[in-house]
Parts: structure tokens; sequence; C-alpha cells
């Protein structure tokens, strides 16, 4: 029996499959900064002021629940990429950052819950007591509670031991290894203190541009550097 029957020829995908990751790497955090830009409330505002906004503006409210959901198949994929890059050279730190911000990006589809409600309860013709009611039951949910705390510690905290692993691991540069360490704490002062749209849509840009320089590292890795062959 010929050899070429016994051990077919299998295809290598490595080219295509390195460079669409490097593609995919910053469409995540780009979706959030532009969600954070067209978000038609402000993440302060009461259940009144936040209703009033969303039928103000449901297109925008539209696209913010098309954006979370874009963001969160993005970003997932995107942090295993990562974590691999810098998994070899620092190791205890790619493992704490991925264990912490997986289910922190998972958590966007927490809020994007209370968002599909506001919408749904605005174009159902809701009285605003029962549109007000109806958000105040969502937000006593226990396990809708328990996944927005993990996003806002995961994706946090998770983010910032990223940044540090991959510049650790020499696999991004070190401006780009901070500008992630920097982006969520400065993306939560602002929200917490009710800050300009327009520095939280940067402060994610700051995550797109470090998930960026990740790309260009997978972009100029070789095959066998990305995936060794047996």
């Amino acid at each position: 029996m010929p050899e070429s029957s016994v051990h077919p020829k299998v295809r290598d995908t490595r080219v295509l499959r390195r460079n669409a990751l490097a593609v995919l790497l910053p469409i995540g955090p780009l979706c959030v900064a532009v969600l954070r830009l067209v978000l038609p409330y402000g993440t302060n505002d009461d259940p009144q002021a936040l209703l009033a906004a969303v039928a103000a503006d449901q297109a925008a409210q539209s696209t913010v629940l098309w954006l979370s959901t874009a963001a969160v198949l993005a970003l997932v994929p995107a942090l295993f990429a990562l974590t691999r890059l810098a998994m070899c050279r620092a190791p205890a730190l790619a493992l704490a950052a991925i264990i912490l911000a997986l289910p922190g990006y998972l958590g966007i589809a927490a809020l994007t819950v209370s968002d599909a409600a506001a919408l749904a309860a605005v174009t159902a013709g809701l009285s605003p007591a029962d549109s007000v009611a109806l958000l105040g039951e969502l937000a006593a949910q226990p396990a809708l509670t328990a996944s927005v705390i993990l996003f806002v510690v995961g994706h946090v905290s998770g983010t910032v031991l990223l940044g540090a692993a991959l510049w650790r691991a020499g696999a991004v540069s070190g401006w780009a290894g901070a500008a992630l360490v920097v982006s969520q704490p400065l993306h939560l002062a602002i929200v917490v203190t009710g800050g300009p749209k327009i520095l939280d849509g940067a402060a994610w840009a700051l995550t797109a541009l470090g998930f960026a320089a990740g790309s260009l590292t997978l972009a100029r890795m070789s095959d066998d550097e990305y995936e060794p062959r047996s």
C-alpha cells in the first residue's frame, strides 16, 4: 500500500487561522468603544431618565444591543488567543487573567438583558410605572446581579492582568501592555464618576489598541512559532 494512502497529506491552515485571529482581536473592544459612545442614557441615570432616553432614541438603543452581542462573540476567542501568546513566558499571570476576564467578558450579556428590557418596555407601550417596575424586578434578580458583579470585577481586573502578562511575556510592546493595564480602571473611574462618554469610549479604545498590538504579534509570527508541527 502506498505510504501516501496511509498518511494522507493534511492541509496546513496555520497561516489562515493566525491571520483570522489577528483580524478578530481588536473587534470586541472596538464594539464596546462605539457602544459607550452611542449609548443613549448615562450609566448613572435613574430608571425614569434611562427609559426616557431610550424612548427618545430607540435606534441608538437597538445599536447598543447589536454591538453588545458582537462584543461578546469577539472578546471571548480574542481572550484565548492573547492568553496563548503570554502563557509560555508568563503562565501564572496569563492563567489569572483568563480566569478573571472570561466571566467578565461573558458578563456583558447580563447588561444586555436590562438594555433589551428597557427597549422592549418602550416599544411595547408599557406605562412609565410598569416600565420602572420591570427594570426594578430585573435588578433584584440574584442571578443577574451576580453576573453584573462578575462583569465588573472580571473585565477590569482580568484586562489589567492580561496586559501585565503580555508585557511580561514580551508578546507586546511596553506601551501596548500599559494601555491594557490602565484602560479598564480608567473606564471604571469614568463610569463611577459619571464622566463624559467620549472619555469612556477612549478608555475602551485603549483596550482595542492593546488587542491590536497582539494582532501585530500574531501577524508577524512564523507558522512554526504560532503552532509547531510535530
